[in-house]
């Protein structure tokens, strides 16, 4: 079984997977202007692959002996990302910034959880991590590009 520690880092990711599903679905939402038709496919494309992920997770971790977080109070309370409310208009512009900040402390997250499986001897989850940090670092190389 693995580390306690561990346990708990996946339930950070699943809380912060949770938060970014809805951040996600609001950019998919609220983007206008030019660039729409673009963003609006790839926030969606952003998050079923989030949804896999926070699923995942989820799973891993009662494969392992943990417990999931499964309230919306849970994910904002343990989210390492913050949820911003729509009140104003955002430009598409800081939509994609503020992914790709999102993602910035997502990789951070990933690095710590590849540490904590590795110094566990839990090598599924660590092989799921090193994975899915490789995904998400070439988000961010690709949403670092279409903003120049």
């Amino acid at each position: 079984m693995a580390h306690t520690e561990l346990q708990q880092h996946l339930n950070n990711l699943v809380a912060t997977h949770g938060v970014l599903f809805t951040k996600l679905h609001q950019h998919h939402w609220y983007v206008k202007g030019p660039n729409f038709f673009v963003l609006h496919e790839k926030f969606e494309e952003l998050y079923d692959e989030i949804n896999e992920h926070f699923d995942e997770f989820a799973e891993r971790l009662l494969t392992i002996g943990g417990k999931p977080y499964s309230t919306l109070g849970e994910y904002i309370e343990h989210s390492s990302v913050k949820e911003v409310p729509y009140t104003s208009e955002i430009k598409a512009e800081d939509m994609v910034k503020a992914v790709r900040s999102d993602f910035e402390v997502l990789v951070k997250d990933l690095e710590k959880g590849i540490e904590l499986a590795g110094e566990a001897e839990d090598d599924i989850t660590e092989d799921i991590l090193i994975g899915y940090k490789t995904e998400i670092e070439k988000h961010m190389w690709m949403l670092t590009y279409y903003l120049g």
